[in-house]
C-alpha cells in the first residue's frame, strides 16, 4: 500500500512537525484540522484543510468537523473493491492512505484538580475515535497511527518505497483499537462514577501499561504492570523508584500488600511482607521503634522481604534495614543520610511514596481474575465498629488496644488468618491454612514463649473450640473474632473455662 495522502489531526503535538516534514519530503499530500493545521502552517508545511474537502465549516466549537462522508469514505474505501473505488470516483472523493490521530486529553482533564464537568465533557472526543476506528477497520488499505512513538517507524517505511507493509498496518490497527477501547473505558468509568451503577451490566476497564516486566510470577510466564488512569491515593501504582533493580511481578504484588497494610495505622508503623503475607507489623513512638518491633516478630521470614514504613526513613533505620537482605523498602520520604546508606546496597529497590502516612481515602473496587472471568467487589476498608464482649471476663484497656491492632493486621493476612499481638506489635502470624486450628498452631510455633499474655485475632469465626483451646495452652489472654458460628456458645464456654476475654467484631475479613 503506497501512501499518497495522509490526514493528520492530533491533540498531542509531540513529533508532529518532524512527521509532517518527513511525509512532505516523501511526496505525501497532507490534510489536517484545527490546531494541527495551524501548527503545520506555522512550521511552513502546506496542508489542505478538512473543510476544503467537505465544503462544510467546523461547527459548535469544533464538535463537528471530520464526521462527514467525504472524510470517512476516503478512509473506509477498500482499495481492492472495484465498486468502492467506482463510488469514490463518482462522488469526487480522494482516498486517504494514512490517518494520524490522537485524541482529546480526557485522561489529563479528569485528573486535573478543579476541572468542571463541562470541561470534562468537552474533552470527550467524537470525530477522532470515529476516524481511528474507521482506519483500523480498513487496515487492509489504510495505515493508522495513534502513538507519536510510532512516527519514526512509519516514516522509515514510507521513505523506503512509500509503502507501509501489511504486517505493520495490522499492528498499528490493533494498537488503535486498544487505544479507543481504553479511551472509552475512561469515559464510561467517569460517567459511571457520577451517574451509573457500581456494578454495571457491562464493565469496561481502562488500564495503561506502566512497565514491562522480565516475567510474571514465574520465569516461564510473561508479565507487565498496568495502572488505572486517574486516582488520588498513595499506592504501589504511584510509587517512584529511587534506586535498585527493576521491579518484578512478585515485588509489585508484595509491595502492594505491605503498603495497604501499613495504611491501617495513623501512628508510626512498619510492616514487613513475605509472599503476600505480613511476617511482622508494629506501631511505635517513632519509625525506628516500629521497625525494630516488626522485625522481632519473625526475623527468619523477614529475610528477603518487603518493608513498608509510614514515616520518613532516617539513617538509623536504613542501617537496620541493610543489616540483612531485603528486596524492597517503601516510605513517604528518606533523609539524605538514609539514601547514602541504601546506595551501598545498589540492588535494593527503594521506593518513595509521597502521602503514605497521611490520612487518605481508599476508594475504588477490588478485582480478582479467574479463568475467563473477573470477580469484582468493594475494597475491604471498613472500620471496625463497636465490639461486643461475649465472655465473663472483659478485656482490659491494654488488651483492647492489642485486639484492635491485631484486628487491623489480620485483614491483610491470607485466610485462614490468625494474628497474635502484644504492645502494638505482632508476635505470631498463622496464614493461609486450610483449617483454622492449623493457623493457630502456626502462630503458636512462630511466637513461642512470646505468645503468653497476647491478644489473638481471627479473620473469621472459630467453627470449633479447638482453636481456643490451642491458643489458651500457648498463653493467649484475649481474642477478637467475628462470631456467627453455630458453635459460638461452645467457643465462648471454652474461653470462659480458660479465663480468656473474647469480643465479637461482627465483621469477617476473608482474604483469598
Amino acid at each position: 500500500m503506497k501512501v499518497k495522502r495522509a490526514l493528520i489531526s492530533v491533540s498531542d503535538k509531540a513529533g508532529l512537525v518532524e512527521l509532517a516534514k518527513g511525509l512532505q519530503a516523501a511526496g505525501v499530500e497532507l490534510v489536517s484540522t484545527g490546531g494541527t493545521l495551524k501548527a503545520l502552517k506555522e512550521a511552513g508545511i502546506p496542508a489542505q484543510a478538512v473543510e476544503e474537502i467537505t465544503h462544510f465549516p467546523e461547527m459548535m466549537d469544533g464538535r463537528v468537523k471530520t464526521v462527514h462522508p467525504k472524510i470517512h469514505a476516503g478512509i473506509l474505501a477498500d482499495r481492492g473493491n472495484k465498486e468502492h473505488l467506482r463510488q469514490l470516483k463518482a462522488q469526487g472523493i480522494e482516498p486517504l492512505d494514512l490517518v494520524v490521530v490522537n485524541l482529546y486529553p480526557f485522561k489529563e482533564t479528569v485528573a486535573k484538580k478543579g476541572a468542571s464537568w463541562d470541561e470534562i465533557v468537552e474533552n470527550i472526543d467524537i470525530g477522532g475515535p470515529a476516524m481511528v476506528r474507521a482506519a483500523a477497520k480498513n487496515c487492509g488499505s489504510v495505515a493508522v497511527v495513534v502513538n507519536p512513538a510510532r512516527y519514526p517507524e512509519v516514516l522509515e517505511a514510507i521513505r523506503g518505497g512509500g509503502e507501509v507493509s501489511v504486517a505493520l498496518r495490522q499492528r498499528l490497527a490493533t494498537e488503535a483499537f486498544e487505544h479507543t477501547a481504553y479511551y472509552d473505558a475512561l469515559v464510561s468509568a467517569t460517567f459511571r462514577k457520577r451517574f451509573g451503577e457500581k456494578f454495571p451490566k457491562e464493565l469496561a476497564l481502562g488500564f495503561e501499561k506502566k512497565q514491562a516486566l522480565r516475567y510474571g510470577e514465574n520465569p516461564h510466564q510473561g508479565g507487565a504492570f498496568y495502572v488505572e488512569a486517574a486516582f488520588d491515593e498513595p499506592c504501589i501504582s504511584s510509587a517512584k523508584q529511587l534506586q535498585g533493580k527493576e521491579l518484578s511481578y512478585n515485588n509489585i504484588a508484595d509491595a502492594d500488600a505491605a503498603i495497604e497494610a501499613v495504611k491501617e495505622f495513623d501512628e508510626p508503623a512498619a510492616v514487613i511482607v513475605k509472599h503476600a503475607n505480613p511476617c511482622g507489623a508494629a506501631v511505635g513512638k517513632d519509625i525506628a521503634q516500629a521497625f525494630e518491633a516488626a522485625l522481632a516478630c519473625d526475623t527468619q521470614s523477614a529475610f528477603g522481604g518487603v518493608i513498608a514504613l509510614n514515616r520518613e526513613c532516617g539513617k538509623a533505620v536504613a542501617e537496620d534495614i541493610t543489616a540483612f537482605f531485603n528486596e524492597i523498602v517503601v516510605a513517604p520520604s528518606y533523609s539524605s543520610d538514609a539514601l547514602t546508606v541504601f546506595r551501598e546496597k545498589p540492588n535494593l529497590r527503594v521506593l518513595e511514596l509521597v502521602g503514605l502516612g497521611k490520612e487518605t481515602q481508599r476508594t475504588g473496587l477490588d478485582f480478582k481474575r479467574v479463568a475467563h472471568g473477573l470477580l469484582v467487589q468493594d475494597r475491604d476498608t471498613v472500620e471496625t465498629g463497636q465490639v461486643k464482649t461475649v465472655t465473663q471476663r472483659k478485656p482490659s484497656e491494654a488488651e483492647l488496644l492489642d485486639l484492635a491492632f491485631a484486628w487491623k493486621v489480620c485483614r491483610h493476612v491470607k485466610s485462614n488468618a490468625i494474628v497474635f499481638a502484644k504492645n502494638g506489635a505482632t508476635v505470631g502470624i498463622g496464614a493461609g491454612q486450610m483449617s483454622r486450628i492449623d493457623s493457630v498452631r502456626l502462630a503458636v510455633l512462630e511466637a513461642g514463649a512470646k505468645a503468653r499474655g497476647t491478644a489473638m485475632a481471627s479473620d473469621a469465626f472459630f467453627p470449633f473450640r479447638d482453636g481456643i483451646d490451642a491458643a489458651a495452652e500457648a498463653g493467649i489472654a484475649s481474642v477478637i473474632q467475628p462470631g456467627g458460628s453455630v458453635k459460638d456458645k461452645e467457643v465462648i464456654a471454652a474461653a470462659d473455662e480458660h479465663g480468656m476475654a473474647m469480643v465479637f467484631s461482627g465483621q469477617r475479613h476473608f482474604r483469598h
